[in-house]
């Protein structure tokens, strides 16, 4: 009978620890999952910007045949114009390398909505998409 004495009230610091691990995970996860639609959201506007600046052609004849030409002045328009519709977004380049493909690249800055103690500043989301265009 004195063995269980001793015992007694282990169980409820096994439970406090237990709730507080769970409550932690559970923060974790709901600031990575913000994180991670983040991440897709910026994903998702960087390649509706490329898209976009990709339609900004201009058609040149070039031995018989057209040719789709893309400049970085269109390319940047285009997307300003695509990435002026989300608040929190900036374009940080956006440019064509070859005359054919538009390359842009979209940043936000993320900040965690239940742990912002451990990322004050916020975190820096940059992502770069590509589209190309053809006359066929």
């Amino acid at each position: 009978m004195t063995r269980w004495r001793r015992d007694d009230g282990s169980a409820l610091v096994l439970t406090l620890g237990y709730a507080a691990l769970t409550i932690a995970l559970i923060l974790v996860c709901a600031d990575a999952t913000s994180l991670y639609l983040a991440r897709k959201r910026t994903d998702a506007a960087a390649d509706a910007a490329a898209l976009a600046g990709a339609e900004g052609y201009s058609v040149v004849i070039v031995d018989r045949r057209p040719v789709a030409r893309l400049s970085d002045v269109g390319v940047r328009t285009r997307a300003e114009q695509v990435i002026a519709a989300h608040d929190s977004l900036r374009l940080v380049a956006a440019r064509t390398p070859d005359g054919t493909t538009a390359r842009v690249t979209v940043a936000t800055t993320w900040h965690a909505p239940l742990l912002a103690l451990f990322a004050p500043g916020g975190v820096v989301i940059e992502s770069t998409a590509s589209a190309r265009t053809a006359i066929n």
